[in-house]
Formats: C-alpha cells, structure tokens, sequence
C-alpha cells in the first residue's frame, strides 16, 4: 500500500461510526469465504464504500454485488459484511450521489445510501427464500424441481451463511426503519424494498404492526402511483388487512394491495388480479422501472399471486387459458408452465377424467403448439405436472 493510499485509508477510518470500526476490528476476515475465494480483501472493499472519490465508491459496491452476494448466493462474509453497511447508513458521504459501475445500470440517479439499502434488500431476499414454501410458490421465479433442490444436503458454509444471515436480520431491520420516513424518495423506496423482506423473518412477526402503521400515516398524503403501490404491496405481503386498497381509484394499487396472502376479502382480491391479467400488456406499463423486490415483467408476479390465491384452478381458468391461447412463446417459465402446474396441482392421474377446465387447457396448448412450440418449451412443467412431453402425447387425452 502506498503512503497515499495508506493516508486515505486513515482519514475513511477515522471517520467510520464505532459499530463499523469495531466490526472491522473483530471481525476474522481471513476466516470467512466470498464467491472467489478468502474474504480477507473485503476490509478494504467496505472501506472503500465511503471513499471520497465516487468511483472508488462504485467500485466497492460492484465487490459487493460480485463476491459478497453473487447472484443472490449468500457466503460466511455476507453477514458481518451486510452489519458494516447497515451501520454506515448515515455516513454523510451516503448523501452523495451513486454513480453505477456496470454497462446495465442506468437507473434513475440516486444517493450511495439508497444503493446501500437497495443491495441490503436484496441480503433480505436471499436469506427468506426457502423460509416459508407457500410464499416462495408465489414468487415470480419459483419451479416445482427447486423443491428438490432446496429439500437436499447443503454445504455447512451455505448454512452457516444462511443461518447468519437470518440471525442479523432484527439488527439490519433497526438499522432500515428510520429510513422508511427519510424525504429523499428514493431513500424512501429502497428501504421499503429492504423491510418487506427483513420483515418475514418470523421473528420480527411483532415489529410489522408498527411498521404498518407508519405507512398508514403516510398513505393518504402520497399521491404517487409508484410509492402507493409499493407501500399496498409492502402492507398486502406483511399480511395485514388491505381490503380498503382494494376499492383504490388506481389499478396498480389495487392490485398490489392483492399481492400477498389476502386474510380478508380473498373473492375480490382474486378478482382485482385477474382483471389485471387481462390486458397484460398493460399492466406491465404500470411500473417501466420495476419496484424493489419485483423483477421481471409485473405481470408474472399478478399470475403467480392469482394462480396461489385461487381455490380451484377454475377459478382462474378463462383468464389463464386466453393467455396461453395467445401464444407468447417467450413466457414459457414465466408464464404458461405455472398456469399447467395450477391446473393438474397433484399431478395428471390417467384414472381421473380431466375436467373441462383442464381439457380446455390442453387443447390451448396443442392449438398453439405448432406456431410456439408451446409443449416442446414447456416439456420440464408438463413432466412435473405428470403429463406428456409431446404434442401427440398430449393430444391423445382430448
């Protein structure tokens, strides 16, 4: 290290809060593993997330998308790393504006704080999946052969982080709320993204009435499309009465107040979902910058919540058989497989003749075949739901 570097370091030290200082100063860096390898290099990339400069800013970020959290996985280091961000929060160089180091992110402007938040959601996310099996089958990207998957023999790093990174979550949540009140939007924004997950661990079950009755409060004063639907989307997934939002004048509202598990007026939630799947495309529109939490196109999440809050799979059949029947052979995961899955949920049994519903299905995706390979794309959710992989296959049982 050179004496200019060395002198940086000592001015970024001096200026850390004690609770990052002592994390620094405890934590066995060299004990723990990130995506390539030995953490031992990531003092310095934390450090470097409050560097003057903004694209040694950048840079320490990108090492925490790259190795700490790559591609959602979660390593030994993710924990104590995610306790140094969550104490750097109000760091005043969390003010200034993120500049983003990748070709791809070209996102509206935002402070460093609020990319901080952003990627401790995203700590959040990844360490809920696989805590409730119910809320991870509505999720956008969930397969029925993750099941499989998730149920098999992990490495005991992979558990330890797992388990770390649960048990930080009340510490990264109280480091989160002050923010869900900040005036930069933006801030505002990541830190709701960042509470919805925090807020499924079960044990932070008796902070959530809190947490929504400091949206509440600010509901009726927002006037927003996007901030009002995330706040009904944060309200409807913590599983609190949204049945009010239901009737709200914006669609996009409506609908995100019907996202999560609906305790109150499931009938009319089904029904808000549905109408939103009927013109896909524009519902889609709604939020050109996906909301924290929700990637992917909009309406994947509307059909996987649509498809879980059904009682029968006739419930939502004329909507879900008109989107295969339109024959769009790019949503083959996202799209036609789970609506198969609903529809034969334990699996086709030849002994048991199909109902209309699922007849009407089928014969959807044998019309549809030929111009979309609408089975042939889909052969991995027609072997789980148990039916032939083969147009002719398929055929055969209408």
């Amino acid at each position: 290290m050179t004496d200019s570097e060395m002198a940086r370091m000592t001015r970024v030290l001096s200026g850390l809060p004690a609770a990052a200082r002592e994390l620094l100063r405890e934590t066995d860096w060299a004990a723990h593993r990130h995506a390539y390898g030995s953490a031992e290099d990531i003092p310095a990339s934390l450090c470097s997330l409050v560097d003057e400069d903004p694209e040694v800013r950048s840079a320490a970020l990108a090492a925490l998308d790259m190795g700490v959290l790559h591609q959602g996985s979660l390593y030994t280091v993710t924990a104590p790393a995610a306790l140094f961000v969550a104490a750097i929060l109000d760091h005043p160089v969390s003010l200034t504006e993120h500049e983003g180091y990748f070709p791809w992110d070209d996102g509206p402007p935002r402070s460093l704080r609020a990319a901080l938040l952003g990627w401790l959601g995203q700590v959040a996310e990844s360490a809920a999946y696989g805590e409730d099996p119910t809320r991870d089958r509505a999720n956008w990207e969930w397969q029925p052969w993750h099941e499989g998957r998730r149920g098999g023999e992990r490495d005991s790093d992979v558990l330890a982080a797992l388990q770390a990174c649960r048990g930080i979550r009340p510490a990264l949540y109280d480091a989160v709320e002050p923010f869900l009140s900040s005036r930069d939007p933006h801030v505002r924004e990541t830190a709701l993204g960042a509470a919805v997950p925090l807020l499924h661990a079960p044990a932070l079950a008796d902070r959530i009435p809190r947490a929504a009755a400091l949206l509440r409060a600010r509901l009726g004063a927002m006037t927003g499309r996007r901030e009002r639907a995330a706040v009904a989307r944060a309200l409807s997934l913590w599983g609190t009465d949204t049945s009010d939002l239901l009737a709200d004048t914006d669609p996009a509202v409506r609908v995100c107040a019907a996202l999560g598990p609906v305790r109150v007026d499931r009938p009319r939630a089904l029904a808000v979902l549905l109408d939103a799947l009927r013109d896909p495309r524009a519902t889609d529109g709604w939020f050109p910058e996906p909301l924290c939490g929700v990637e992917g196109r909009f309406r994947f999440t509307v059909l996987r919540s649509a498809l879980d809050l059904a009682a029968s799979f006739e419930e939502v059949a004329p909507v879900a058989i008109a989107m295969v029947a339109a024959g769009d052979r790019s949503f083959v995961d996202n799209e036609n497989g789970p609506i198969l899955y609903r529809a034969f949920p334990g699996g086709y049994d030849g002994a048991h003749t199909l109902t209309t519903a699922q007849r009407a299905l089928l014969r959807a995706f044998v019309d549809t075949d030929e111009a979309t390979g609408s089975i042939g794309g889909n052969w991995l959710w027609f072997r789980a739901a148990g039916l032939p992989e083969t147009r002719e296959g398929v055929a055969a049982l209408l």
